[in-house]
């Protein structure tokens, strides 16, 4: 019996055909947990978003954070298979999340600014990274800004520098041409969107509640370093982010906790000689240039907000706290 000859058509090679996607079943359970605050319809859009997405087992908890003038109730009308939780003060963003966190049922927990939108397979590359690397915490996608630039906002980050206090992005500003969906490890997330598993967030513990706004994402990656796990960036997935809708990049609330959470940072993420040294060039260096920008410019609230912030810090608080999941106690079954 002759062998079969098979010839291919010019430029195309022996390839095996793709593996088939695994049954429903065996797709992680993912909890998507976004904070809404007075933006009903920006977090719709969000919301709008994930319904388009190829990922096949998703809960998503949306957490209303006391809008004060605000109804969440269109984001129950218009996504009934949603769940809001009303809470009854303003947590935060960690306090916010960490709400969502106690009320999540999956295997990995997804955290998404309300003003961010997602490409339809942006998920199943950070899950397939996180089941196969059980070593790593926590994992960002790339963020562009919201617009048609394709401007990238975050391609994986530097380590906060324990002597001033501030990282830089990678890819910062640079137009997406696809130089940057590699995947790779990353000293720090992004707030905007980062999937962490539940497991390792009982085990490192919540977001740290401190810090109310700014600066907590990078304080939890530090606690999941601590607790053995690492950080990383997966290019492949996207998400766009319409960057500061919720407080305003000018508003003076962004420039007290900016200011009073870098300090927070450097105390509890530093040592010794490093602290010591940190908080003088913030206290010495970085403040005073600052206020003097604002002073020249006429803002004198966003002057005060900076020495508010630093302030805090002369109030006693104990910087050292943490919040952690209940434990889950293990009944192992025994035989008569």
């Amino acid at each position: 019996m002759s062998e079969l000859s098979v010839e291919l058509l010019p430029g195309l090679s022996h390839q095996p055909l793709p593996a088939p996607p695994p049954p429903l079943s065996d797709w992680p359970l993912v909890s998507v947990i976004t904070i809404n605050y007075n933006q009903a319809q920006t977090t719709c859009a969000l919301l709008a978003s994930l319904a388009r997405v190829s990922y096949p087992r998703l809960e998503v908890i949306v957490v209303d954070n006391a809008s004060p003038t605000e109804d969440p109730a269109p984001i129950a009308e218009r996504f009934p298979n949603v769940r809001l939780l009303r809470s009854a003060q303003n947590l935060g963003f960690a306090g916010g999340n960490n709400l969502g966190i106690k009320e999540a049922q999956g295997k990995y927990a997804l955290f998404l600014n309300n003003d961010t939108e997602v490409e339809p397979d942006f998920l199943e590359p950070l899950v397939a990274l996180l089941e196969a690397r059980p070593a790593v915490g926590l994992v960002s996608p790339k963020l562009l800004f919201y617009g048609p630039e394709r401007l990238i906002q975050y391609a994986g980050s530097s380590a906060v520098s324990p002597w001033t206090g501030r990282s830089f992005a990678v890819g910062h500003l640079e137009r997406d041409a696809g130089q940057h969906d590699g995947s790779y490890p990353t000293e720090q997330p992004h707030g905007a969107a980062m999937l962490a598993p539940l497991a390792a967030i009982r085990r490192a513990g919540l977001m740290p509640e401190l810090y109310f706004l700014y600066y907590e994402e990078l304080d939890w990656c530090e606690m999941l370093k601590r607790a053995g796990y690492q950080c990383h960036y997966v290019g492949r997935s996207t998400v766009y982010h319409k960057e500061s809708v919720s407080v305003g990049r000018g508003s003076v609330l962004r420039t007290y906790y900016m200011h009073r959470n870098r300090l927070l940072f450097i105390r509890r993420n530093s040592a010794g000689l490093r602290r010591w040294c940190g908080a003088l060039f913030f206290l010495l260096v970085a403040a005073p240039k600052q206020s003097l920008q604002h002073l020249l410019r006429g803002e004198t609230q966003h002057l005060r907000a900076i020495w508010r912030g630093i302030a805090w810090h002369l109030r006693g608080h104990d910087v050292r706290q943490n919040h952690f999941l209940p434990r889950v106690n293990v009944v192992v079954g025994m035989k008569e």
